[in-house]
Formats: structure tokens, C-alpha cells, sequence
């Protein structure tokens, strides 16, 4: 295979897209389906962007590459910081395969690196000019008013204008990615993350067909089957084939629970400033978490306050296991599983995985950050990210013996090409 296009629509649940596709909301995705396959996948544990779009870009699982969340913390200073695209272990599979690549938007590829062909970073990319290789391309951007994001605070108070801003971003994305169809290339690889933020803030507009904003959240789906049905056309005219992914799923929040304050009530996590996070944590403490739901052991050696000894690891993290399971919320347990690392993780980074991953039942949106005097609750946030409700389409035939992870979707794509 010389060409390959693969399209990602962040954060589409494959009932969503089967609905939508179904009931003409998305023709073009309906006529894809009816030419290929459309199967559920599985995100990886932690189902958040950076672990997922990594496990796809390397064809491995978090234990192989390293990414195990977007964010963690210093062992001897204990700030937080972003992962950049460097400290991804692994190559990618265009480059162990010699590829020349269009990539545009692909979440934790920040900052943009030098590669065979063209990389445009996406998520996190606080700084444009080192989102972009090559850097001639950047004043091309800018001039498009190019954005990496859109504005996070219009969805609060100001929701029309953000999903204006949303639907503005795509259509400049899409612009961009018709001139560069142009280039020479074997892999054109397009992300589009605004259905990401649109589910996170008006989820509830899917749920509720009365809902005010309904007609737009459908309008929003109507332009991304739009571009995904322009870049199909193109691939079919050119006789290349194409695949369409999310990387995780998404339902409606019930409820956030609040991770570190339940350690805290427990007696496992001692802060001195919370406003201050972990930044301030204490050397009592004996075990934290990082979004979304990764629970680290403070063990002495591996930071520089830790006090857990080896010999008491197992007693511990057995103990929290079943403290987390214990949890009920108005008579709900809102977490389904909790998994050791070692049963969802292998490879050589192992030993940097979260000790311990919670899995929550659909609905309960599990969240690191500290509440004080509060162990669950409600915010802005309408939507969640779910794990096993992902989707691939393929104009091609990848053949599965079951619902695979984003990671072997992409295996079979490198056995391809």
C-alpha cells in the first residue's frame, strides 16, 4: 500500500456516530460504512487523548511508549508539567516504516518535531511557533488564523459564541489540510478535537433532544461529516484507502468524584497548601493521584519526600484497592474496576506506570484534582470520557478477531503500508 489516509474524530462514541450515521445527520459517514467495517474499539486505561492518539501513533501500549497521562509530577520538586512529544519512547509507525507524512493536529506531538513530511502539532500546544515543522509553513498559519484550540471559558457563559469558534477552527483545519493534500506524502494523518470540547460542555444536548443547543451540537456533527466526506472524496478519486478512529468514547457526568479528597478523608494523602496541589504534598503521605484516576504509591527512593517502604507496597496497594471499590455514592458504587499495573501494562516503562488505575462505571467522571470538603459533585463539565466505546471505520478490510485496542488498529494499519 503506497497511500493511506487516516482521519481522527476525537472522543466519538461509536453509538453516537451509529446513530448520526443513520439517521442522516452524517450521509457521508453512512455511505463509508456501507462501503467497509464499523466496529467499537477500546481506548487504553487511562481513556484520555495523550495515552490514546500515543498508543495509536506507536502501535503500543502505554507500558512500551511511556505516555500515561497528560500531565505528571517532578519526583524531587513534585511540580507538575506536560509531557512533550520527546519524551515519547517509541518511534512512530510511519517512521520505522520510511513513511513521508502529513500530520495535522494529533494531540501530544508537542513541540513539533523534524520528520519526513510535515507535522502540526495538536493538544497541548501552548506556543504555535514550535507547533509547526517545517517552520515555513508558519506564517502560512498564521495568516489563517490558524488555532490549535479554541477558547475553553465561551463554553461557560457564552456557549454560542464557543461553538461558532468550533465550528470556525474546522473549517480553517479543513482549509489547511486541502493545500496540503497538494504535497507529496504516503500518510496523511488529520485530527479533529473540536467534538472533544463540544462533548465535554454540551453533552447534554445529544442526551436531550429537546435541549436548547441541540440543533447545534447536530449542526456541529453535519460539518464534520462534511470534511470527513471531502477528504474520503479526494482518497476515493485517487484510489487511496481510508480509515476513520476516535480515541476514546464519552457519555453524559452523573456526578465528579474527586479522587484526592477521598485519599485525604482516608488518611493516605497529607497536603499543606491545597491551593498548591501536590506541589505541597507532605512527607506523611503515603499514596496520591494524577488525572484522571492513576493512584501512585509514595515510596521512599522513588521521590524525594516518600515514605513507603517496598517490604509494605503489596499491603498497601491491595488495601487501597479495596477502599476504592468500597466507595458508594447515593447508593452507587461509581467505580466498576481497579486494576494493577501490571495487568493492563507491559513493556519497558513499566515501572513509571501509576501504581494502581481506576476504572469508573458510565456516568462517574473520576478527577484527580483536590475539592475541599467535598468528596463528589457537579461542575460545567456535561460529558466524560469512557474506555470501551471508541470506533474505527475503514474503507479496507482490518481484520479482528475482537473489539481491538486503538494501539492494534493501528498494528494492522503498519502491516499494510
Amino acid at each position: 500500500m503506497d497511500k493511506i489516509l487516516i482521519i481522527g474524530i476525537d472522543g466519538v462514541p461509536y453509538g453516537l456516530l451509529d446513530e448520526f450515521s443513520r439517521t442522516g445527520i452524517m450521509p457521508s459517514i453512512a455511505r463509508i460504512r456501507g462501503r467497509g467495517i464499523f466496529k467499537k474499539t477500546k481506548a487504553p486505561i487511562p481513556a484520555v487523548s495523550s495515552v490514546s492518539w500515543t498508543s495509536f501513533m506507536t502501535a503500543a501500549n502505554p507500558g512500551e511508549h511511556g505516555i500515561f497521562g497528560f500531565e505528571e509530577i517532578d519526583p524531587e520538586t513534585y511540580e507538575y508539567r506536560f509531557h512533550s512529544f520527546s519524551e515519547v519512547k517509541l518511534k512512530t509507525f510511519w517512521e520505522r516504516k520510511n513513511r513521508r507524512a502529513i500530520v495535522i493536529n494529533l494531540p501530544q506531538t508537542y513541540p513539533a518535531v523534524p520528520i519526513n513530511g510535515i507535522l502540526i502539532s495538536g493538544f497541548v500546544a501552548p506556543d504555535i511557533k514550535k507547533a509547526v515543522y517545517p517552520p515555513s509553513l508558519l506564517p502560512v498559519l498564521i495568516k489563517m488564523g490558524y488555532k490549535v484550540d479554541v477558547d475553553f471559558s465561551l463554553a461557560r457563559d457564552k456557549k454560542r459564541d464557543f461553538i461558532k469558534e468550533l465550528r470556525r477552527a474546522l473549517s480553517i483545519r479543513m482549509k489547511l489540510a486541502e493545500n496540503l493534500w497538494k504535497e507529496e506524502w504516503n500518510i496523511f494523518f488529520f485530527v479533529i478535537t473540536g467534538t472533544d470540547r463540544l462533548h465535554h460542555f454540551l453533552f447534554d444536548a445529544y442526551e436531550h433532544p429537546e435541549h436548547e443547543f441541540r440543533r447545534d451540537f447536530e449542526e456541529y456533527y453535519r460539518l464534520v461529516d462534511k470534511v470527513v466526506g471531502k477528504l474520503f472524496k479526494k482518497a476515493r478519486k485517487e484510489n487511496v484507502p481510508a480509515v476513520v478512529l476516535s480515541d476514546h468514547g464519552f457519555c453524559g457526568v452523573r456526578k465528579e468524584v474527586y479522587i484526592n479528597s477521598y485519599l485525604q478523608e482516608w488518611g493516605y494523602l497529607h497536603i499543606g497548601d491545597v491551593s498548591q496541589g501536590l506541589k505541597s504534598l507532605e512527607p506523611s503521605t503515603t499514596a496520591f493521584a494524577l488525572n484522571p484516576a492513576r493512584i501512585y504509591i509514595h515510596l521512599k527512593g522513588k521521590y524525594s519526600r516518600g515514605k513507603v517502604e517496598k517490604k509494605d507496597y503489596e499491603k498497601l496497594v491491595e488495601e487501597l484497592k479495596r477502599r476504592f471499590l468500597s466507595i458508594e455514592i447515593e447508593g452507587d458504587s461509581p467505580i466498576s474496576k481497579v486494576f494493577h499495573k501490571e495487568e493492563i501494562y507491559s513493556g519497558s516503562y513499566l515501572d513509571r506506570a501509576p501504581d494502581l488505575l481506576l476504572l469508573s462505571k458510565r456516568g462517574y467522571d473520576l478527577k484527580a484534582g483536590f475539592r475541599e470538603g467535598k468528596l463528589f459533585g457537579t461542575s460545567h463539565f456535561k460529558g466524560m470520557h469512557t474506555q470501551d466505546d471508541a470506533f474505527v471505520l475503514s474503507s479496507i478490510h482490518l481484520d479482528f478477531a475482537e473489539q481491538p485496542f486503538i494501539y492494534e488498529v493501528s498494528q494492522k494499519i503498519e502491516q499494510l503500508i
